[in-house]
C-alpha cells in the first residue's frame, strides 16, 4: 500500500511539473529579440538645452540593451538594429507639500522619443519615465537629486520602451 502512494505521488508530481513546462511562459526578452534581433547599436542625440544628461540616458541606454534585451552591443555596420534615442527636458512637478505649504517631494518626467531602425523597417516609439523623491522643505533641487531623478525616471522609460517592444514581438507569432 505504501508503495502505490510513493507511485501516485511520484506520478502526480511529474504531470504537475509536465503541465507547468507546457504552459507555454516565455521571457519578454524572447519576444523582443525577435523584434530587435542579437546585435544592437544605439545612438544618443545631445540636448543642446540638457548635455549632461545625455552621457546619463546613454549609460541607462546601454546597460538596459544588455540586461533586458540580452544582445550584444555592436558597431551600427554590422547591427541587426539601431536605436536612437533623444530625451525631451527633463520637468519636475510639486507633488507633495508640508503644513507649511513648502514643497517637499517632486516628480520628474522623461519622455524619450526612441527610433528603431533595421534594414527593412524604420518605426518610432515614444516612452514616458516619471520618478518621485524628496527634498527638505524651502529647499532647492541639487544636481545630485537632479541626476538621480533624470536617470531613474529614465531607466523607467527604457523599461516602457521595452514592453512595447516585446509586445509587438508577441504579435509577430510563433
Amino acid at each position: 500500500m505504501k508503495r502505490t502512494w510513493q507511485l501516485l505521488n511520484t506520478f502526480f508530481i511529474l504531470f504537475f511539473l509536465f503541465e507547468l513546462s507546457g504552459c507555454g511562459y516565455r521571457p519578454s526578452s524572447q519576444y523582443s529579440r525577435k523584434v530587435v534581433g542579437n546585435k544592437i547599436s544605439t545612438n544618443v542625440v545631445i540636448s543642446a538645452q540638457d548635455p549632461e544628461n545625455t552621457v546619463l540616458i546613454k549609460d541607462s541606454v546601454d546597460s538596459a540593451i544588455i540586461e533586458t534585451f540580452r544582445a550584444s552591443l555592436v558597431d551600427r555596420r554590422v547591427a541587426d538594429t539601431h536605436l536612437s534615442f533623444s530625451i525631451s527636458k527633463p520637468t519636475y512637478a510639486p507633488i507633495q507639500y508640508n503644513a507649511d505649504g513648502f514643497v517637499i517631494a517632486y516628480r520628474a518626467t522623461i519622455i524619450l522619443g526612441i527610433v528603431r531602425e533595421t534594414k527593412d523597417v524604420k518605426r518610432k516609439y515614444s516612452a514616458k519615465g516619471t520618478y518621485d523623491f524628496a527634498i527638505a522643505p524651502n529647499a532647492v533641487i541639487t544636481d545630485q537629486e537632479r541626476f538621480d531623478a533624470i536617470k531613474f525616471s529614465a531607466e523607467k522609460a527604457i523599461a516602457s520602451f521595452v514592453a512595447q517592444v516585446s509586445a509587438e514581438g508577441s504579435r509577430l507569432g510563433e
